[in-house]
């Protein structure tokens, strides 16, 4: 575990105090969550945009291709 001092705008640390409080949770462990949900994010959008990179037009349209014409399921219409 490491420690690290962050600077926060009043505002800010009084709503993650109210909010970490409000959930039973420690000011730490509400900004180590918050922080590994934002980690998350970001990894999973550099992994998209890897295989987005890495994908070819071709085949995807010859994948859309092979599902078959059929009415939406009922509940998933648009």
């Amino acid at each position: 575990m490491s420690t690290h001092t962050v600077q926060l705008p009043e505002s800010v640390a009084k709503k993650i105090e109210d909010l970490a409080a409000r959930e039973g949770f420690s000011i730490s462990q509400f900004l180590a969550s918050a922080a590994s949900e934002k980690l998350a994010v970001m990894l999973t959008m550099d992994y998209l945009k890897r295989e987005a990179a890495a994908g070819r037009r071709e085949d995807f349209e010859k994948y859309l291709g092979s599902v078959p014409a059929a009415p939406p399921t009922p509940g998933d219409e648009l």
